[in-house]
């Protein structure tokens, strides 16, 4: 894979382009399919397939792009890869708030986003919260690649108590949360509605931020053009305790979806993202409610 990094990325493309179509045949047709006909029924046969065409040359390119990471200069990475919104998170950082939530998603090349770490030194040190992969070696591999900016590579069971750490020491903070997958049965507390369907979603990175007073934002990706992306950082709320519980994952969900309607092509569409729906999860609460009655009765 090192090896294949260090083509230049013009011959990188053409091997996306070239894998992009036995990819798009065979890898989750059926499941893109089916997610984007739910997200969007007001569009026409010919109009999903042509985002579903453009999703899988999305994918490919993500793919050649994170191994190109193996072998990418600082420089190449930072001209490839901006940001904006810097000025506003430090100008929190040196009011005396350590630590900074930001909102992410699976929308554009998000790995590449771990390079931000270039861009807030030395004033700032990123982390990105991480679900290990079943594959032992494509997890060391992505672990390697994450990391080799100088951020924290902290373990989704263990973000409450690596962040209650980091804060002890006394340094700013600025970990990215990438909350638009889809929880476990036992981690559902909150639907909202999101691309036509009433969503479970994770609420964790609002929960910690109320308890520790991490101030929080939205990255917002674009793509200028292929092998360039922009992140947009729009500030949220600078005390989340000080509103409504769930309001932040709310106004999250609501950012991400009008990208998405933007540009659809550029979200992961191959996830079963609404396999738990909110029926099941009530017949499941009640089912689970009944065995704890019929106990206490026993």
């Amino acid at each position: 894979m090192w090896t294949i990094s260090i083509l230049p990325f013009s011959l990188l493309y053409a091997l996306s382009d070239f894998c992009c179509f036995f990819v798009r045949r065979c890898y989750r047709t059926h499941v893109v399919r089916e997610n984007l006909r739910t997200a969007f029924p007001e569009k026409s046969v010919e109009e999903l397939k042509e985002i579903e065409r453009k999703f899988y040359h999305q994918l490919c390119d993500n793919f050649v792009e994170d191994i190109k990471m193996l072998s990418m200069s600082k420089e190449e990475i930072m001209r490839r890869m901006t940001f904006s919104g810097l000025d506003e998170i430090k100008k929190r950082h040196d009011a005396g708030q350590s630590l900074h939530f930001l909102y992410l998603s699976h929308f554009g090349n998000w790995e590449w986003i771990s390079s931000i770490n270039y861009s807030i030194q030395p004033w700032c040190t990123s982390g990105q919260i991480y679900h290990p992969l079943r594959n032992d070696l494509m997890d060391e591999l992505f672990i390697e690649l994450r990391g080799q900016y100088g951020g924290v590579n902290i373990k989704m069971k263990e973000t409450f108590r690596r962040i209650l750490q980091l804060r002890k020491e006394n340094k700013n903070y600025t970990i990215g949360f990438i909350s638009d997958q889809q929880p476990k049965w036992t981690s559902i507390h909150h639907f909202v509605p999101f691309l036509n369907h009433d969503t479970a979603v994770f609420i964790g990175a609002e929960h910690i931020a109320r308890k520790v007073d991490a101030f929080m934002t939205y990255g917002r990706m674009s793509r200028p053009k292929r092998g360039y992306y922009h992140l947009e950082i729009i500030p949220m709320e600078d005390h989340p305790a000080s509103v409504t519980e769930t309001t932040l994952t709310d106004r999250y969900f609501q950012l991400l979806e009008a990208d998405i309607r933007e540009h659809p092509e550029m979200w992961l569409w191959t996830h079963k993202r609404w396999s738990r729906t909110k029926e099941e999860w009530l017949q499941r609460q009640n089912a689970s409610d009944e065995g704890k009655a019929s106990d206490e009765n026993e």
